[in-house]
């Protein structure tokens, strides 16, 4: 399992990095300036020249000529450079032509086992499941996930699940469970799960014993 940081600043991703916490990254339209201005092109330069992991890049386009044309520009930046692009009609010849010039896609806005296949057929090395939207409509994305693992791999589809901005450890341990090969996490809910009262109460015991200890003279 891999973890792409949801994130636009190369100190948070860094600090990830090195953590070895951080396997990809995904930038997200909303958090920056945009990948067709010439500020937000220069980010993806930064962050793909530093680190050498899939950054994954949204493309503002719906309309199929667009979606080809704004990729195969990003994809000229950096090798490691991963476009997504909405599962939609006008997507699919985009993704299968990218893929055939050896652009990785990522397929977004899946929710079903059967959109997964067809991303995967077209050509997306990955899906995305945003888990805000499955949430909203009540959906249980761990049931999503599992169906996808499962119809991927009887199609013989290579192709990778990313599940989309966990808010909690629950949430992020079921689609682990469930077969999602990359969590996309913002980085404050990712040093969440870090935390546990239990923890807190081990290493106030731990400091305690510690102190009592007598000291090296």
């Amino acid at each position: 399992m891999n973890l792409f940081v949801e994130s636009v600043s190369i100190d948070e991703i860094r600090r990830l990095f090195q953590s070895g916490l951080a396997d990809g990254i995904v930038l997200s339209e909303s958090a920056y300036s945009g990948s067709g201005t010439p500020e937000g092109q220069e980010l993806i330069a930064a962050i793909s020249q530093e680190f050498a992991i899939p950054v994954c890049v949204e493309i503002p386009a719906v309309s199929g000529d667009d979606m080809y044309r704004e990729a195969r520009e990003l994809a000229r930046i950096s090798d490691s450079i991963v476009v997504q692009l909405p599962l939609i009609d006008d997507a699919i010849s985009p993704i299968h032509r990218l893929s055939q010039e050896g652009v990785d896609v990522c397929a977004t806005f899946v929710f079903t086992g059967a959109q997964a296949v067809l991303a995967a057929k077209a050509g997306a090395s990955s899906v995305r499941i945003s888990l805000s939207e499955m949430d909203e409509h009540g959906l249980m994305s761990s049931d999503a996930v599992s169906e996808m693992r499962m119809l991927l791999e009887a199609s013989q589809c290579e192709c990778d699940i990313m599940v989309a901005s966990p808010r909690t450890s629950t949430q992020f341990t079921e689609c682990i469970n469930a077969g999602a090969q990359i969590i996309s996490i913002a980085p404050d809910i990712l040093q969440s799960l870090l935390l546990h009262p239990l923890t807190d109460r081990g290493i106030d015991r731990f400091l305690n014993n510690v102190s009592r200890r007598p000291k090296a003279h």
